[in-house]
């Protein structure tokens, strides 16, 4: 898988993992705090941590700290059994960095290791200042990474998908809030004529349906996959009678699922949501995902490498293939998508690595 934004040494460690056997001996570890401590004192007490059998721990043979994606460590134990043995236990870090309970799982490529989005808090500027909002989003969410905030209200987040999951739905609770007060004649500050517009305007950020269904927050590459290649969406749309609206966000997509059915009918719209909710989730384990760089290439080669994709795509039918200006991400299981690199680089001459 290619990545951007790894440090030079990260990048070859992490490719180390990936083509050994190191990856089965390997566990990541999310939630890390952020802020509290240098690196180097936190790469020693995740050490420390997973070295104590009181942790069902044993010998480490590696931390890698800090990686792509903000409060996620790799940690590499000699055994293998003893990385199967601390997946099955919950972990909470040492007092002197803050209460940090941990998400610790198997290495795995998912699709969704690390997203980038950028939010509109414009909506807020009538309400509130935004700059406390951003600080509340940091104090709740200490494992994003947030940009300077833009004085056009937009701001840069950077983290797991999960993550910015969570941060979307801290964001749609402040929405329903301000627009509550706002019902009840209770306006923070400003003038009655600006309450009422900054309304309409936090009314157009919030989907009708999150007022009458269902709302699903999904990995953009996830849903594109459920979407094109499973054919568990539709079928599942169909056999309950429902409605959706997608709306694309850059890493994310928000799904709004809505009974078609009148309001005496049993609540499908969250058996659906459900469903779907448990598919993505097994598929984000099972998916994996390639990237074809284009940007800085020549046009000759440019143009051999969307060929090639073109070409073995039409035979990888369960291949998910989305083209860009700048790259190509290629999608779906781990020797599909070994096969796929294969067959492309054949065609172009190059050699696979």
């Amino acid at each position: 898988m290619c990545h951007l934004g790894y440090p030079a040494y990260c990048q070859a460690s992490v490719l180390k993992v990936r083509e050994s056997k190191a990856s089965e001996r390997t566990i990541v570890v999310a939630g890390l705090p952020v802020g509290f401590v240098n690196d180097q004192l936190l790469t020693t007490l995740l050490k420390i941590h997973f070295q104590d059998t009181e942790n069902k721990g044993g010998v480490v043979e590696d931390v890698m700290y800090p990686t792509r994606t903000k409060g996620v460590a790799y940690v590499t134990f000699k055994e293998k059994e003893v990385a199967e043995n601390v997946v099955r236990k919950k972990h909470c870090l040492a007092e002197k960095v803050g209460p940090a309970q941990l998400t610790v799982s198997h290495f795995g490529e998912k699709v969704f290791s690390s997203v980038h989005a950028v939010l509109d808090l414009s909506v807020f500027r009538s309400q509130v200042r935004l700059e406390n909002v951003v600080m509340d989003l940091k104090r709740e969410i200490s494992t994003l990474g947030f940009s300077p905030l833009g004085a056009n209200g937009r701001i840069s987040v950077q983290g797991s998908f999960l993550a910015i999951k969570k941060l979307k739905e801290l964001l749609l609770l402040k929405v329903s809030s301000l627009l509550e007060k706002n019902r009840s004649g209770q306006s923070p500050r400003g003038s009655m004529q600006r309450s009422s517009h900054s309304l309409k305007s936090l009314r157009s950020s919030i989907p009708e349906t999150l007022r009458s269904g269902e709302s699903l927050v999904l990995d953009t590459d996830v849903f594109l996959y459920l979407k094109n290649k499973s054919g568990f969406y539709e079928s599942t749309l169909k056999k309950f009678h429902v409605q959706c609206q997608e709306r694309v966000d850059g890493d994310i997509t928000t799904v709004c699922i809505k009974n078609v059915q009148d309001r005496s009918q049993p609540n499908k719209a969250k058996q659906v949501k459900e469903l779907i909710e448990k598919y993505s989730h097994a598929l984000s384990f099972e998916l994996r995902k390639e990237t074809f760089i284009l940007e800085g290439k020549e046009h000759r080669e440019k143009r051999n490498i969307k060929l090639a994709c073109e070409q073995v795509s039409s035979r990888c039918l369960q291949v998910l293939v989305n083209f860009y200006e700048t790259h190509i991400d290629v999608i779906g299981s781990s020797s599909d998508i070994y096969l796929f690199k294969k067959e492309v680089m054949k065609l172009t001459r190059q050699k696979v690595r």
